[in-house]
C-alpha cells in the first residue's frame, strides 16, 4: 500500500501563500544550502557573490556568533572558538566522542552530565543543537533577505542513517532558529525527488551520498512521482572529513610533528581541505598551514593521494555490495546512480562508482545543492499541495523484549514510514497486573545485542492466569521517522506509552556494525533464540508445577514426590547449561514423572464438581449433554 505523506488539505488561499512558502534546508557536515520554489521550478538560494554554498562554520567571537565564510576566514586567528562539523555530534552522547576523539578537533567541557555532548569554544560551553540552530538561523535569515518577508517553516534534511536522538536534535536546532520542521526528509530521497521531478525518471535508482562526514547509499524504485525506498544502508561516519584526515596525517608524517592542540588541528584540516579540493581539478597540489609559528608545506600529486583514499572509499563500495543484497538486486537492475554531496566530486569516487555498478553517475544537478533542491520541492508540496508520494524506510528493525531476553520484531528494517503497527502479547505469571515493556532497536535476536530505546510500565492489568490477559503493542513511526510506542490491556483499556528521545543517539558506525552482525551471526543467533525460548518453556512448567505441588503436593506419596522432584531438579539443571536438546529431555522427564500426578488433580477436580449431586441427576446431565 502506498502512504501519502504530505498533509492532506486544501490548496491554500492566495492571499495565504506568501505566509506559508516553506523554505527546504540541506544541513550539511561541511557545507549547508537553503531552496526555495519559484514559481514551478527549484532554486537555491545565493549570496550576492553567487554562491549557494554556507559553510557549517560558526565562530563565537563576540555576542553574537558568525556564520560561514565569516566565521572559516577566522580560524586561523582564532581556532579554539571556531567549530565545524559539528553535524557529526547530533545526538551523540560523552562516550561517542571520547571513541572518536581522535578523528575530531573538539573540546569536550569537562562538566558535562550525561546526555547530549557540550563542547568548549573558547569561553562558552554550547551543545551541537545551539551551533546547529547558529547555523540554520543564517540559512532563515538569507531566505528572509531574498523573499523580502519571514520565513517560518521548512523541511530538513537528514542522513538516512540518523537516528532518532540525531533527528530530534536536528528538529530542537530548528526551533531554537525560529523555524517550524514541516518534515524531516532523508538526504538521498530528496535527491531522488529533485531528479525524479527534473529528469522524469522511472526505474531503480541508486543514491549515493557521500558528504562530508555521512556516507549514505539509498535504492529507489520510482515510478508515476512515486519514490520508494527499497532499501537504505551507509557506513561509519565517513566521507570528505575523513579524507581530510588521511592527507593531514600523510603530512604529519612527513614533517615529523605530533601532539597537535585541537585548533592546529583544525588549521591543518582546513589545509588539507584545500589541497584536496585543489586536488580535484588539477594533477597536484601543496599543502599549507602555519601552525605554532611554523610554516607547513608539501607538495602531493594526485596518484598519492588517491593511494591515502582508496580504502576509504573501498568501504562505501562495501556499503553498496550491501543494499543490493538487502533489495535483492543486483548493479545490473540499477538504471541510474545519482551522485549526492561535494565529496563525490573526488575522481577516484566517481571512477569507483562507475565501475562497480557498469555506468557512469548522474550529475546533471551540483552535487553539492541537489539534496537542498529536493528539500525544496517537498516544502512546496507540503505547503502547495503535491501529487507526488515519499515513502522513506526505517533503517533498523524495532521490536520489545520478551521473556528469556528474546527480541519480538514488530516493524521489520526497510519497511516504508510513516508506519503503525500491532502485535498481542500476553502475561508469564499467574496474578500478573503489570508489565515491563522494552523497546530495543536491531537486528540480533536477543537483546544485548541490540541497542535499548527505552522502558515504560503498563500496570492495572486484572489479575489472571498465566496467558489470559491479551496485551497489545504498538510501534508508531511518523514521517520524521520518530517513534512512539504504546501498551494496552484489552478487557480493561488501560494504556500506557511513551516516546522514544533518548539523550543520545546511535552512531552510523554502530548502526553499520548492527547491520552486519546480524548477517555474520545469523546462524548463531537464531541457535541462540531457540536455547532462549527452550529455557522461557521449561521455567513456565517448572512454574506451574511449583503451583500444583503447593496447592495439591499431599496426593503424591513419597515415592512419587521424590521422582518428581529428582525430574524437576534435573530439568533445573538442563535449564542453566546450553543444551537445547537436554532441557527438551528434561521437560519429556518430568512430564513422564507427573503423569500419575497431573491423573490424580484431574480426578480431584471432578470430585469436587459432583459433590453434593445424586447419581440421577448426574445421568440426567450426561444424557442432555450428548442429546442430538
Amino acid at each position: 500500500m502506498l502512504l501519502q505523506i504530505h498533509e492532506p488539505g486544501e490548496t491554500p488561499e492566495p492571499h495565504a501563500l506568501e505566509r506559508s512558502q516553506a523554505i527546504g534546508i540541506d544541513l550539511g557536515t561541511t557545507n549547508s544550502v537553503v531552496a526555495m520554489v519559484s514559481g514551478s521550478h527549484p532554486e537555491v538560494l545565493r549570496d550576492s557573490h553567487g554562491e549557494g554554498l554556507v559553510p557549517s562554520v560558526v565562530a563565537y567571537l563576540g555576542e553574537e556568533p558568525v556564520v560561514g565564510k565569516a566565521a572559516l576566514a577566522e580560524l586561523p586567528r582564532h581556532p579554539d572558538r571556531v567549530i565545524a562539523s559539528v553535524k557529526r555530534l547530533m545526538g551523540r552522547g560523552l562516550g561517542d566522542v571520547k571513541r572518536l576523539a581522535g578523528a575530531l578537533p573538539y573540546e569536550v567541557a569537562e562538566n558535562d552530565k550525561g546526555g547530549m555532548v557540550r563542547l568548549r569554544v573558547g569561553d562558552r560551553v554550547v551543545s551541537p543543537v545551539e551551533i546547529s540552530a547558529d547555523i540554520l538561523k543564517a540559512l532563515k535569515t538569507r531566505a528572509e533577505e531574498k523573499l523580502g518577508h519571514r520565513v517560518e517553516k521548512a523541511v530538513i534534511t537528514v542522513p538516512a542513517y540518523f537516528d532518532d536522538a540525531a533527528r530530534n536534535a536536528t528538529k530542537d536546532a530548528a526551533r531554537l532558529a525560529g523555524l517550524e520542521v514541516l518534515r524531516l526528509v532523508n538526504e538521498p530521497t530528496a535527491a531522488a525527488l529533485a531528479y525524479g521531478l527534473d529528469s522524469a525518471a522511472e526505474g531503480i535508482y541508486a543514491v549515493y551520498d557521500l558528504g562530508g562526514g555521512t556516507f549514505d547509499i539509498s535504492l529507489l524504485k520510482l515510478q508515476k512521482g512515486v519514490f520508494q525506498v527499497l532499501a537504505t544502508g551507509g557506513d561509519s561516519a565517513l566521507g570528505g572529513d575523513d579524507f581530510d584526515h588521511a592527507l593531514a596525517e600523510w603530512a604529519m608524517k612527513r614533517t615529523g610533528i605530533a601532539g597537535l592542540t585541537s585548533g592546529e588541528a583544525k588549521i591543518l584540516l582546513q589545509a588539507a581541505r584545500a589541497a584536496k579540493e585543489r586536488l580535484t581539478m588539477a594533477p597536484g597540489a601543496e599543502l599549507k598551514a602555519t601552525i605554532a609559528g611554523h610554516e607547513i608545506r608539501q607538495s602531493i600529486d594526485r596518484g598519492t593521494f588517491e593511494v591515502l583514499i582508496e580504502p576509504l572509499i573501498g568501504r562505501t563500495l562495501r556499503a553498496c555490495r550491501q543494499v543490493l543484497e538487502d533489495a535483492r538486486l543486483t548493479a545490473a537492475d540499477v538504471k541510474g546512480v545519482v551522485l549526492v554531496g561535494g565529496s563525490t566530486r573526488v575522481p577516484l569516487v566517481r571512477a569507483f562508482v562507475a565501475d562497480f555498478f557498469k555506468q557512469q553517475p548522474l550529475a546533471d544537478i551540483d552535487p553539492d545543492e541537489v539534496v537542498a533542491v529536493g528539500a525544496a520541492l517537498q516544502a512546496h508540496a507540503l505547503t502547495r499541495g503535491s501529487d507526488t508520494l515519499l515513502l522513506d524506510v526505517i533503517p533498523l528493525s524495532l521490536g520489545i523484549e520478551t521473556m528469556g531476553g528474546i527480541v519480538e520484531k514488530v516493524i521489520e528494517r526497510n519497511t516504508p514510514i510513516p508506519v503503525t503497527k500491532a502485535q498481542d502479547f500476553t502475561t508469564y505469571q499467574d496474578g500478573q497486573t503489570g508489565m515491563l515493556i522494552h523497546a530495543v532497536q536491531g537486528e540480533r535476536e536477543t537483546v544485548d545485542a541490540c541497542r535499548s530505546l527505552g522502558r515504560f510500565e503498563l500496570t492495572g492489568i486484572p489479575s489472571m492466569v498465566a496467558g489470559a490477559a491479551r496485551i497489545r503493542v504498538t510501534f508508531a513511526v511518523d514521517a520524521d521517522g520518530l517513534l512512539t510506542v504504546s501498551a494496552e490491556e484489552r478487557t480493561t483499556g488501560v494504556k500506557a506509552e511513551i516516546a522514544v528521545k533518548p539523550s543520545y543517539g546511535l552512531s552510523d558506525e554502530e548502526m553499520a556494525t548492527m547491520l552486519r552482525d546480524s548477517l555474520t551471526h545469523a546462524r548463531e543467533d537464531m541457535e541462540r533464540r531457540l536455547l532462549l525460548e527452550s529455557r522461557v518453556e521449561a521455567e513456565r512448567v517448572l512454574l506451574a508445577l511449583a503451583a500444583a505441588l503447593k496447592a495439591d503436593g499431599g496426593l503424591l506419596g513419597p515415592a512419587e514426590r521424590s521422582e518428581v522432584d529428582r525430574a524437576a531438579s534435573g530439568l533445573r539443571q538442563a535449564v542453566a547449561g546450553e543444551d537445547r536438546a537436554r532441557i527438551h529431555a528434561g521437560m519429556e522427564a518430568l512430564d513422564r514423572a507427573t503423569h500419575g500426578f497431573a491423573q490424580k488433580r484431574m480426578d480431584l477436580a471432578i470430585q469436587a464438581a459432583l459433590k453434593g449431586q445424586r447419581l440421577d441427576e448426574v445421568e440426567a446431565g450426561m444424557a442432555t449433554d450428548g442429546a442430538p
